[in-house]
């Protein structure tokens, strides 16, 4: 009985703990669906429960600094479907092809699917979306989407860039400031049975979604608009490849307008056409760089200065050319400019003069300078792509190589670079970042961040910046830049006109023109930097061809800004001779002698063209263009 009853309890033991065993088991099984995997089964389970449509976040809003809206993003809608929900797929595909302008078939494909939801079409205006809803149909759903807008077209298209279909920055300040201009998307659900038809008991709940940060730009819309018709009027009437401008605040680095022409409508790009696109949507003007030519001076004058290499009682002979190491490199005016100081070489832009004092600062006190102006570095511009401009090798420089660069030529900048380090020239001696971006805001008008000025190096004393000043004056009011010149006021700058290379040869024919200036001269606020690429016929010089559609721009924006006159706009007038026919020598002196500024194409010795035609009435000191063949 005794071993009987001992088996027994054995048994009962084995049993219990058996079965504790699987309570133990179901418990931890229970645990871990429950704990464990709980969140992802829940999950998976709110997935046939339930269908979510995406809430699109509104992109945030770009502006100009004065609050003008340069894009912002309009409503419009998707039209999603179920499938298994629509109940005469021929009815519906017809109506909705009919009502959105889709191909019949293309519907009807999206209705005989069997996933559980698909999307039937995006960006659907708010007047089609409204007509189809009204219809009622079972199974059709509608999300609200929106999609950017650009109130100004193709003004700032290179700036501004655009979005893709999911309204992602694809360029430029679109691009660059994407995660700042990105929301946070929102949906809606709506619990529905197995076969994703919403239930009659279901309520629809919503997560709403969080609109994007607002951008405020350097832009004034009022300024860029007075760059826009400057651009597309200059590459209008010299039939251009391109023309581009871009001002600048002198004494901040911010960007207030930045034009290219051609352009393109930022509401319309042509996408299906990406070679023109990216060509058209490109940013020349801080991707590209290119030989600036007679612009360049402004830093070679500068550094000499600053270097005490020259001084204003200096005298330089130009008899058109100088020879180095052996290689004979002309002025611009093969006739030459005789003795000369330096403000004169200066307003006269005489290439001998800086081969001179390039030559006086040699190849490593120059290389100094022109990295201390931002040469051969990107200048850190808030926008993706940027150049760094091209400088040679300093241990490659030869003697040849060093005189060439004196006047712009062997050297490449970007024109942002160019105009940012003549705006430290001519504003004290400081270099400033520039910028596109002043600021940015939350979508319900909260500050994140403003943009302060932001010093990089000074680069010239303020004795030197109030010489260049006067220098550049000196060449609006006499020289080559006089038709930039603006009644009243004191305006100051440099021409410029660079020959283009193709397979490392000249190109014959193809010039650059340019222009870069600032006003007013006694207290700089604004910098234009003006180009002209590829000008067709014989006026392609920078003193005809660019520097009057700056002082377009110039006298616009003293208008705008309401800036009173520094002086009296007393214009004195000559008449053109007829020099035609005339020895180019004593075409030149009859021109000078009556106060006008001569531009001279070609060498032969005898004037066969003059523009303006004789007996024409024009400002003294203007540029006028002689051709000798």
């Amino acid at each position: 009985m005794k071993a009987s009853a001992s088996v027994m309890r054995k048994r009962i033991l084995v049993a219990f703990i058996a079965l504790a065993a699987v309570f133990i088991a179901l418990f931890g099984r229970l645990f871990y669906l429950q704990i464990i995997d709980g969140g992802w089964l829940r999950a998976k389970a709110a997935e046939q429960w339930y269908r979510d449509l995406p809430l699109k976040a509104a992109r945030g809003k770009i502006f100009d600094c004065n609050g003008e809206t340069l894009a912002d993003s309009k409503d419009v809608f998707t039209l999603y479907a179920r499938p298994n929900a629509v109940k005469d797929k021929t009815a519906v595909a017809t109506e909705i092809a009919e009502a959105l302008d889709m191909e019949y078939q293309t519907v009807f494909d999206k209705l005989n699917t069997n996933v559980g939801e698909v999307t039937v079409k995006r960006k659907i205006d708010a007047q089609s979306a409204y007509e189809l809803r009204k219809k009622n149909i079972s199974g059709l759903y509608y999300t609200l989407d929106t999609q950017r807008n650009y109130p100004f077209g193709n003004s700032l298209a290179q700036i501004l860039g655009f979005t893709n279909i999911d309204n992602a920055g694809q360029s430029g300040i679109e691009s660059y400031y994407d995660k700042y201009l990105t929301g946070v998307d929102g949906f809606a659900y709506t619990s529905t049975d197995m076969a994703g038809r919403e239930l009659e008991s279901s309520v629809t709940k919503y997560v709403p979604s969080i609109p994007g940060c607002n951008v405020t730009l350097s832009v004034d819309s009022n300024i860029q608009s007075f760059a826009d018709s400057a651009v597309i009027a200059a590459a209008t009437e010299f039939l251009a490849k391109s023309a581009s401008m871009i001002v600048m605040d002198v004494n901040t680095g911010g960007i207030l307008a930045m034009s290219k022409s051609p352009s393109f409508d930022l509401n319309d790009p042509p996408r299906n056409d990406l070679d023109l696109l990216n060509e058209l949507s490109r940013n020349t003007m801080i991707v590209d760089m290119y030989e600036p030519g007679s612009t360049f001076k402004i830093f070679t004058t500068a550094a000499a200065l600053e270097a005490g290499v020259v001084g204003d009682n200096d005298t330089f002979f130009c008899a058109g050319s100088r020879t180095v190491d052996g290689q004979r490199i002309r002025c611009w005016r093969s006739i030459g400019h005789g003795s000369q100081h330096l403000a004169e070489g200066v307003k006269n832009s005489c290439n001998c003069v800086f081969m001179d004092l390039a030559l006086r600062l040699g190849t490593s006190r120059f290389y100094s300078a022109l990295r201390n102006f931002g040469m051969g570095q990107k200048t850190g511009v808030d926008f993706t792509g940027e150049s760094s401009g091209m400088m040679m090798k300093e241990d490659n420089v030869k003697t040849v190589d060093l005189a060439r660069i004196g006047f712009g030529q062997a050297v490449a900048v970007t024109p942002l670079q160019l105009i940012t380090g003549v705006c430290s020239v001519i504003n004290g001696g400081t270099l400033y970042k520039p910028y596109l971006v002043a600021s940015v805001d939350s979508y319900d008008g909260k500050n994140l961040a403003t943009r302060e000025p932001q010093p990089v190096r000074r680069t010239v004393s303020e004795a030197t910046s109030q010489k260049m000043r006067d220098y550049l004056v000196g060449v609006v009011a006499n020289g080559g830049g006089s038709k930039a010149g603006v009644a009243g006021y004191s305006v100051g700058g440099k021409t410029g006109t660079a020959q283009k290379y193709a397979g490392g040869t000249i190109a014959q024919g193809k010039y650059i023109s340019s222009f870069i200036g600032f006003a007013p001269a006694e207290n700089p606020k604004y910098a234009v930097l003006m180009i002209v690429d590829e000008p067709q016929g014989y006026m392609y010089y920078g003193s005809l061809v660019a520097a009057p559609y700056a002082g377009n721009v110039f006298s616009k924006i003293f208008d705008y800004t309401a800036l009173p006159p520094s002086m009296l706009a007393e214009i004195e007038y000559a008449i053109m001779p007829d020099v035609i026919g005339k020895p180019v020598v004593d075409a030149v002196k009859e021109l000078e002698d009556a106060g006008l500024h001569a531009e001279l194409v070609g060498e032969g010795e005898k004037v066969t063209a003059q523009t303006p035609v004789p007996q024409t009435k024009i400002a003294k000191n203007d540029a006028v263009l002689v051709r000798a063949e």
